[in-house]
């Protein structure tokens, strides 16, 4: 067992520890520590880095046992246990050996990779993220930094530090402004057949990339795989309330695979679904067809009017090519989650507005307008049901930030005319480029 990251600050109100448990080696059954005020603990339970599922427990003083983690291990999830030693042809009592040459886990190299990181003025999280990145178990990797639209050259010099030491590193400038721009600017550079986007402010699971690989083998269609997005720490209501809140894309162990034929979901809503498919925090593309797709919308996305809607968006064009999507739980990164209020309630209006944005979008399609259509009755009761739902998965300590239901709402009001100006946007911006270069 390992501690995955340090809560961020340990005077606030007892929290939860989240940390991840490896079911399998020789380790003596003993006591493991843990922050000091914690008095939950979430643990995530693999075998041979699969994730088998999570253990909720309460956390004594003296700490968690390792003997008592195995029993309630084998107790859970025994059925996933076998299926996994099956594969193997292993059988074990007590905990299992260390991966085999046949474990379904192991990914031989399939050539370069790249791995995009878009950021912008926030060095020191991102110092933290490459030093992450750079101790990846896939080692032919190169990770590109897209900075988008910078005002100072503080990104520049954490990049060109981590550069010095591995050359593996490597900066780009993106001027326009916005995330879909950022991430565009990464699939225009990218060398590598696949490229993996994940956000600075998450820390990647040291076997990312083999899970991501893992997605992309499941199926020869497979164009895009994501993955598990792991609470990093729960210390504040705030943070509790969004894990809570995302549960649709922290909580699921089973891979999944997604198509518009045998692999459907049985969601009215699909495929227009949020957060059926994964989240762009941890999504990963055939490099080829993403480029054939035209990349992201960049009237979509943080640093657009629109806030956000842009992973929903490429999911759907993706699904619509006739490619499917597969869901990688082993492909697992962990996100720091917004700690106040504050930042949560923008995040939650930025919820609103991209998914309204979203649906603007394929409304003004005549291709898709009569498929959104027939979804927007339902819709509307998923999105009511929201609330509650998350209510309910916090439980007697359901804290719901003061105006969180409003401030999201008022996001969705917004979304659609927030999307006309983003595409005007666009528009100007292309234009702009197309005056500079007559």
């Amino acid at each position: 067992m390992r501690l995955l990251t340090t809560p961020r600050n340990s005077t606030e109100a007892p929290g939860t520890w989240c940390c991840e448990f490896e079911l399998s080696g020789d380790a003596p059954s003993r006591a493991v520590s843990a922050p000091a005020g914690q008095q939950q603990a979430r643990v995530l339970v693999r075998l041979h880095g699969e994730p088998l599922g999570y253990l909720d427990l309460p956390l004594p003083s003296a700490g968690l046992d390792v003997g008592d983690l195995v029993r309630r291990a084998h107790a859970a999830f025994a059925p996933r246990i076998a299926a996994h030693l099956d594969q193997e042809a292993i059988e074990v009592e007590g905990r299992p050996a260390p991966a085999g040459e046949g474990c379904p886990n192991r990914v031989d190299s399939d050539g370069l990779v790249t791995v995009v990181v878009c950021t912008r003025e926030r060095s020191a999280v991102l110092a933290v993220c490459l030093q992450r990145l750079q101790q990846l178990s896939h080692r032919d990797v190169e990770v590109l930094v897209v900075d988008n639209a910078p005002s100072d050259d503080s990104t520049r010099r954490v990049v060109e530090a981590a550069a010095a030491t591995d050359p593996r590193i490597r900066y780009t400038r993106e001027p326009r402004p916005g995330l879909s721009a950022a991430r565009n600017r990464g699939l225009a550079e990218a060398r590598g057949r696949h490229v993996l986007y994940t956000d600075d402010d998450v820390s990647v699971d040291l076997d990312w990339v083999q899970g991501v690989l893992r997605g992309f083998r499941r199926r020869p269609d497979v164009a895009c795989v994501t993955g598990l997005v792991c609470t990093a720490d729960i210390t504040s209501p705030a943070e509790a309330y969004f894990d809570a809140r995302a549960a649709a894309w922290s909580a699921r162990t089973e891979p999944r695979l997604f198509d518009l034929a045998a692999e459907r979901d049985g969601s009215t809503l699909y495929p227009y679904a949020p957060g059926l498919f994964g989240t762009g925090a941890n999504f990963a593309f055939d490099r080829d067809h993403l480029r054939a797709l035209g990349g992201f919308d960049e009237a979509l996305g943080a640093g657009a009017r629109t806030r956000g809607g842009e992973d929903i968006d490429v999911f759907v064009r993706v699904l619509r090519s006739g490619r499917a999507i597969a869901y990688e739980p082993a492909a697992i990164v962990w996100h720091h989650h917004r700690a106040d209020d504050a930042a949560l309630l923008a995040q939650l209006y930025g919820y609103g507005t991209g998914l309204s944005a979203f649906v603007a979008k394929y409304l003004l399609s005549r291709e898709t307008r009569g498929e959104v259509l027939r979804r927007v009755v339902a819709g509307a009761r998923r999105l009511a049901t929201i609330p509650a739902d998350t209510d309910a998965r916090l439980g007697d300590q359901a804290v719901r930030p003061p105006g969180a239901r409003r401030r999201e709402l008022f996001g969705v009001a917004v979304g659609p005319l927030l999307y006309l100006g983003a595409l005007r946007d666009v528009r100007r911006r292309a234009g702009d480029v197309a005056a500079a270069v007559c």
